[in-house]
């Protein structure tokens, strides 16, 4: 799994990303609010834990920015602050749990496997967006009712695209996830399965469905943002 931690105290941050590491995760720091919520729109994570008084742009605002764009991935609040008050602004900002500082890594993690349980949804067999259809039980895509034949690496990409849908997903996004390796710069693989994807999704006369973001990555979506 990973996940996305914004920390500005240096000490603490790697502290927390040293633990959660041993724990299993793939770790992502941002050193304040602005970049956390850049990095948390491009990544799909699987939670993000922030502290409050982030510089640039504190937790609060992070958390709302987000969920304005409609990414609801689940938020943990970090504060040295143990308030009433700070905990219910966290929480009518849109965050899901709190934890006030000091705190275990084990108690943190412990945090983070109850959010995935809860906000776990119900199996999904079939994706769609537009009139783009992937069966996950079948293995099969169609689109407008014609089948589409791909690869198994192929299927994996589109089933990441559709999943994000209408966000957009980084190349390093794709390779971890697809790939499950670490992104390397200096390759072409992203783009040269997103043109083959293009080549089998794109039938003749319907409008493209995977679009270029610019300085971002891409996005499987009906009409251009």
């Amino acid at each position: 799994m990973r996940i996305l931690l914004a920390e500005d105290e240096k000490k603490v941050a790697e502290h927390v990303r040293q633990g959660m590491q041993a724990e299993g995760y793939v770790v992502d720091v941002a050193p304040d609010g602005s970049e956390a919520a850049w990095l948390a729109e491009i990544n799909p994570y699987d939670a993000l834990i922030l502290d409050v008084m982030l510089p640039g742009m504190d937790g609060f605002s992070v958390v709302r920015s987000l969920r304005r764009k409609h990414i609801f991935t689940p938020v943990i609040f970090l504060t040295s602050r143990a308030e009433v008050e700070d905990r219910v602004r966290g929480l009518d900002a849109g965050a899901d749990d709190y934890l006030t500082k000091p705190f275990s890594i084990s108690e943190l993690s412990a945090r983070i496997r109850a959010l995935l349980r809860r906000q776990r949804p119900l199996a999904v067999n079939v994706l769609r967006v537009g009139n783009l259809e992937l069966d996950l039980v079948t293995h099969t895509a169609t689109r407008a009712g014609s089948k589409i034949e791909l690869t198994k690496r192929e299927f994996g990409l589109l089933e990441f695209l559709m999943t994000a849908s209408p966000r957009p997903v980084s190349k390093a996004a794709i390779v971890e996830r697809v790939w499950d390796q670490h992104f390397d710069s200096g390759t072409n693989v992203v783009n040269v399965y997103i043109n083959m994807l293009r080549r089998k999704i794109d039938l003749p006369g319907m409008p493209p469905l995977i679009q270029t973001v610019r300085g971002i990555g891409f996005a499987l979506r009906e009409e251009a943002a």
